[in-house]
């Protein structure tokens, strides 16, 4: 069965109050037309197309690795109108599924329960069943239970909007029927416009059954039009990766504050994560790993027996195995630790390789650096990588030993089992196994007084 994918992405959003196209808003950090997208690219020999209107070339442009054809809808006449647009597209021999570029939390499981119900002889709907199904079309049923229409609620009688089910819009069809159907569409109507949904009743009508199915969660098929929406699936989208790292037996000691904006290579076992954590990118955590609040991990590998302190931020890097972090570090982009290596509070490294058993433990910026094995750095320490133009290395050998305060000149190299005293500016390099220090005289002037504040 080969799959013409037809995602309907033209629409303005106004009530998103927002200069951006709706489908370019964000649920995890992802468009919810990439959402929508990555669920279709599960679809076994699939096509996508992507009919995109207000936005578009915006649209376009901040989803350029998308592998789709791409169709403008000039003019917003409504959602069979937009189908109509990719007539051209569509072959007799395929099955057409209708998503929607606002609509990202559909499931997998619920579109393969679409398609299974696809044949010469029906088409499928995904409906849904509402407490309050205000502004949803309504499933007109016959006292056999059998899709008879699908009436929007401006065009539904009192009676009609009585009823609870409402269609979500997601469908599946034979290609050679839509054709056939979505040319014959008019806009006599409330709102003038091409509905697709007039579809339906034109199947029942050539005696084409329509086969309904549901999703098992309502959030699967809601749609965003404003910001309270988008909240509310933000939050939707978050417990549900929540529920996923718990049954791999990750501990979450508050699911509903841990936020997973990304995805993971792998997770070992025993991992326990405080409140307000954030997953961004594609991250990689071992076995035995605590991580404390407030931290953000984005595309970074965990080694096993880490330990995360609150506060901190590990962006891009590697922590090795035994290490502990925090709190409140950063390790930035190719900040790379080796095991059991110490890096303590108010503590940056970036673009560094620290090796086994160093420690950093306070208040010290690391920065192009190469530390060796069992190096201690002092409080206060800073790698002065950049003159200005250029940026230069320092290199810290085994067993050294530097003192608080003081500041690196790259390039240099500390030697090895060398102690800088506190307080020292390094210009050059030092020799292996002795101390070097650089200080001012102390003096203390017996005459100076001082100032007073002078009387107003």
């Amino acid at each position: 069965m080969t799959v013409k994918t037809i995602i309907l992405a033209a629409g303005q959003g106004t009530r998103m109050r927002s200069a951006l196209p709706k489908v370019l808003h964000k649920v995890a950090n992802r468009s919810l037309l990439q959402h929508v997208y990555d669920t279709s690219k599960l679809i076994d020999d699939n096509n996508i197309i992507i009919i995109y209107g207000h936005g578009g070339e915006l649209v376009r442009q901040a989803l350029p690795e998308l592998e789709a054809q791409w169709i403008e809808q000039k003019q917003q006449l409504g959602t069979g109108h937009a189908v109509l647009q990719a007539d051209g597209l569509i072959e007799n021999s395929d099955t057409v599924l209708i998503l929607y570029g606002d609509v990202p939390l559909l499931s997998k499981h619920s579109v393969d329960g679409l398609l299974a119900n696809v044949s010469a002889q029906s088409m499928a709907l995904l409906t849904v069943d509402l407490a309050d199904p205000t502004g949803y079309g309504r499933i007109v049923r016959d006292n056999l239970g059998n899709v008879l229409k699908i009436v929007e609620q401006k065009d539904a009688t009192e009676a009609e909007q009585e009823i609870t089910e409402g269609n979500t819009g997601i469908l599946a069809v034979q290609g050679e029927q839509l054709k056939n159907w979505i040319k014959r569409l008019d806009n006599s109507n409330a709102q003038q416009e091409f509905y697709l949904t007039d579809v339906i009743e034109m199947a029942v009508n050539e005696g084409i059954s329509v086969k309904t199915s549901q999703p098992e969660n309502v959030d699967e098929v809601l749609g965003v039009n404003n910001r309270k929406q988008l909240s509310h699936l933000e939050r939707a989208y978050q417990g549900l990766q929540a529920d996923k790292l718990m049954e791999q037996g990750i501990t979450l000691l508050d699911p509903a504050r841990v936020d997973c904006r990304g995805s993971f290579a792998s997770l070992g076992q025993d991992i326990s994560v405080d409140i307000n954590v954030i997953f961004e990118g594609n991250n990689t955590i071992g076995n035995n790993v605590t991580i404390g609040a407030n931290t953000i991990i984005n595309n970074s590998v965990i080694a096993d027996n880490v330990e995360i302190l609150a506060n901190c931020i590990v962006d891009n890097a590697l922590v090795g195995a035994g290490s502990r972090i925090g709190p409140f570090a950063r390790l930035r982009p190719q900040a790379e630790l080796a095991e059991q290596v110490h890096v303590g509070n108010f503590v940056e490294i970036k673009k560094s390789t620290v090796a086994k058993g160093s420690k950093i433990n306070h208040l010290s910026y690391i920065g192009d650096a190469t530390i060796g094995r069992q190096v201690n750095i002092g409080a206060g320490t800073i790698t002065c990588n950049y003159d200005g133009v250029n940026k230069f290395r320092t290199v810290i050998e085994d067993g050294a030993f530097i003192g608080s305060d003081t500041q690196l000149i790259a390039p240099v190299t500390v030697g090895k089992n060398a102690t800088i005293g506190a307080g020292s500016t390094v210009t050059k390099n030092t020799p292996e196994g002795v101390l070097t220090l650089s200080r001012s005289k102390l003096i203390s002037i017996q005459s100076w007084q001082r100032p007073v504040k002078k009387e107003q």
